[in-house]
């Protein structure tokens, strides 16, 4: 992968904590641009995981190709960064074990998820690869169909939806996931979680099946939006792929 150069120091790391703490922080230092910033952003095809039972989802578009919504730096920094990160502790993690040869769904529902390490990494791994599964440059603007119709009728109306959606993302306190999920029951719901746990994790506290989910991580919109989260999740409305969306939907009717 290309380097980035950059004139400018421009840090989005993220930070674990000791063991003992088993707490997860991020920390991001965003000094101001200054007209010397030069990026050179790398391809994302060039991206790839070590050797192992799981490989990145492979982004069908450059690192600029959202903008304005979400900025070329960090959806680099995003994908080839955090997501390798964690597709790489978990591949190491799960190496030798019995649950190496299982899908991610069996793994999540089957793992010891009192370890914290392997909880944060499943999760992220998971959790990132639907999210940029379903991000698009062409967005439809809204979802068709059966999707659409499930939409009108477990929330009201697409709108209502979305309002719900926005604030449960911007009421999540701290890291964590917005998503919209299907339940037990068949029915659409609005969930969040926090850090890297996700509703299919036992104990959820609304579990489920994602099949839309916003990360409302620092590292996901800082360096573009800074405190502006509320921003950052009504441009991502502009970026979802409904058709990947509602074909995630009719998978779920169909188990």
């Amino acid at each position: 992968m290309k380097k980035i150069e950059l004139g400018i120091t421009l840090i989005a790391l993220l930070v674990l904590s000791s063991c003992k703490q088993k707490k997860y922080n991020e920390v991001v230092e965003v000094p101001l641009p200054t007209k010397e910033q030069k990026v050179i952003l790398g391809d994302p095809d060039d991206v790839k995981a070590n050797e192992g039972a799981f490989e990145l989802i492979k982004l069908p578009f450059k690192y600029d190709a959202l903008q304005p919504n979400i900025d070329a730096f960090t959806l680099e920094m995003h994908y080839s960064k955090h997501y390798l990160s964690h597709t790489n502790n978990l591949n190491q993690l799960l190496a030798g074990t019995e649950l190496e040869s299982l899908p991610i769904v069996d793994i999540i529902k089957k793992a010891d998820l009192s370890n914290e390490e392997l909880r944060f990494n499943l999760g992220g791994y998971y959790n990132h690869s639907l999210y940029f599964e379903i991000l698009t440059p062409k967005s439809q603007g809204q979802p068709k169909d059966t999707l659409a119709q499930a939409i009108d009728k477990d929330f009201g109306s697409f709108d209502a939806f979305k309002t719900q959606f926005e604030d449960s993302a911007n009421k999540q306190y701290g890291s964590g996931w917005t998503w919209l999920i299907v339940d037990r029951a068949g029915k659409l719901q609005i969930t969040s979680t926090p850090n890297q746990d996700n509703p299919l994790m036992p104990k959820a506290v609304v579990p489920g099946t994602p099949i839309l989910g916003i990360d409302v991580w620092e590292h996901a919109y800082y360096l573009e939006y800074q405190y502006k989260r509320k921003k950052y999740i009504d441009n991502f409305f502009n970026c979802v792929n409904w058709d990947k969306v509602a074909e995630k939907y009719e998978e779920v009717l169909l188990k």
